[in-house]
């Protein structure tokens, strides 16, 4: 008796002429001769029941795809569940509509079981619109390849007679905006490097000769050890220094430098050992070659350094870029260069949570899972920053400027200009902890009075009780209660290829002009 009274007629929330354009539509499919795609289409349309196709495709994506890919996949499963729930959930209810009768479609082409509840919209098309515009987001080729088997699971809706096409059309667009305003609270990782400052030129180091490598076998899991392997091969005249277990790597950098005959460092291993080389970098104003070896590698992507091939080619042709740092005075005492982020309060268990589930479920999920977790369990903060007293969840430094500007930081646009990207979190503020986590999940977070961004070259921090530890690139290696941080323009030298065609002209004039002053 239900199922008569839901499939008896196409009248609804559409009719009129949008009602005769689908019985048009439906009587020109139902009048394409049987071919092999009948029995295709089918399976299609069965196969997304429960969202069970894009379930399996989601995985097989994450498993075998690149970095962009995994995170799209990700983003096209949420936006799927999303539209999904939306689609089936409240849209059906809200707007009932008979779907078409039995006699619509060829007998070959109908379901065994055809669904009994409202026609409007298809929720077989909201998914599959969100799983492929949300995964295009991330990974456009990924989505082109998708797209294709999302508009044709839309079409055997059609096609097998369960939907009319207006049905269809209206649950693609719902599933597409769904996807599209997921990046209001998971924004779209830019995997463009950041803007670095001018091209500079050093002698050309094919071979390793006067360089420095220091590598650290262990980042990465074990990473590393396939990177410096092939380093030695690649680089022959390379000096190599382990510092894996390694307790005094100061005295025997030093050592090395003392020398004379060292004309650039070398990093190969994670972000933590990429900031210790760093320093030394500054600190005796040698040029910096960084080879990926670690587990996310945030400095080498961000710089577009991490390719191996990149950084050989740059040492090959002594191309370079001026690259901002940043440094810390701990207790006006110990000083400290990072070339990522500090933090103090709870944001080292917040990365230290993200990263563990940052490559599994891509950045922005696992940092609202770690924004939940730290919330919960830290204690505020009493601290002055820059002569004003307030209370603190956590605090951000980063080196160079990050976007979003108002939610979680998710990538680097700029490491050149002197910038420190400051954000901090407010606990002097009433049911902060709720509203943090309201606002981090609904994209508000930039109009929650909990959370502020400056954007500044230097910032004092003073805290009011016991010592707190401080985190840099990932590594918690001290304590104090004062800390000023400033940004120091320019003052790393990155052994980088710049890949355009400004550069080329400079390095030829550049060329011409010491062949001139040679010839003279």
């Amino acid at each position: 008796m239900r199922r008569r009274l839901i499939r008896g007629s196409e009248s609804g929330p559409l009719s009129g002429v949008a009602g005769g354009v689908d019985r048009w539509l439906v009587g020109r499919s139902a009048r394409v001769r049987p071919t092999p795609a009948d029995r295709l289409l089918k399976g299609l349309s069965t196969a997304a029941d429960k969202n069970r196709l894009w379930l399996a495709l989601g995985a097989v994506l994450f498993a075998a795809g690149d970095r962009s890919t995994r995170r799209g996949a990700v983003r096209g499963l949420l936006a799927l569940s999303v539209a999904s729930g939306v689609a089936n959930g409240i849209a059906k209810p809200l707007f009932p509509r008979r779907r078409p009768p039995d006699e619509s479609v060829p007998f070959v082409r109908r379901l065994v079981a055809p669904p009994v509840s409202s026609s409007f919209p298809s929720g077989h098309s909201a998914s599959a619109a969100a799983f492929a515009v949300g995964l295009a987001l991330e990974s456009p080729a990924a989505g082109a390849l998708v797209a294709p088997v999302a508009v044709s699971v839309g079409y055997s809706r059609v096609h097998i007679g369960v939907h009319w096409p207006s049905d269809v059309i209206a649950g693609a667009v719902l599933g597409g905006a769904v996807a599209l305003v997921t990046r209001r609270w998971w924004a779209v990782r830019a995997d463009r490097p950041a803007m670095l400052g001018p091209t500079e030129w050093i002698d050309p180091i094919p071979g390793g000769a006067g360089v420095l490598l220091i590598g650290n076998p262990q980042s990465g899991a074990g990473e590393g050890a396939d990177t410096l392997s092939p380093l030695r091969s690649r680089l022959p005249a390379v000096e190599v220094l382990d510092i894996d277990g390694v307790d005094d790597i100061d005295a025997r950098v030093d050592e090395r430098l003392r020398r004379g005959d060292i004309v650039a460092l070398a990093v190969v291993g994670g972000d933590g050992t990429v900031s210790t080389v760093a320093e030394y970098a500054v600190r005796h104003r040698l040029p910096l070659a960084v080879f990926a070896g670690g587990t996310l590698n945030h400095f080498a992507r961000d710089v577009g350094v991490d390719e191996v091939g990149h950084t050989l080619a740059a040492l090959a042709a002594g191309e370079a870029a001026r690259v901002d740092v940043a440094e810390v005075r701990i207790d006006d005492a110990d000083r400290r260069v990072f070339v990522n982020t500090a933090s103090l309060g709870g944001y080292p268990d917040f990365v230290r949570i993200r990263e563990r589930w940052e490559r599994r479920i891509g950045k922005w999920p696992a940092a609202g899972i770690a924004m939940v977790r730290v919330l919960f369990r830290a204690q505020p903060m009493r601290v002055t920053i820059d002569d004003t007293r307030t209370a603190l969840w956590m605090l951000f430094v980063g080196n160079g400027t990050y976007h979003p500007t108002d939610q979680i930081p998710m990538s680097r646009t700029e490491l050149h200009g002197g910038t420190l990207d400051v954000r901090y979190l407010r606990a002097d503020v009433p049911l902060s902890r709720l509203r943090l986590i309201c606002a981090t999940f609904a994209g508000m977070l930039g109009h929650s009075p909990t959370y502020v961004h400056r954007r500044l070259d230097r910032l004092d921090v003073r805290i009011a009780h016991a010592p707190v530890s401080l985190a840099t690139d990932g590594e918690v290696d001290h304590r104090g209660s004062v800390f000023r941080f400033d940004s120091r323009p320019a003052r790393l030298t990155l052994i980088k290829s710049s890949d355009n065609e400004q550069a080329s002209a400079d390095r030829a004039t550049s060329r011409n002009r010491g062949a001139g002053e040679a010839g003279g």
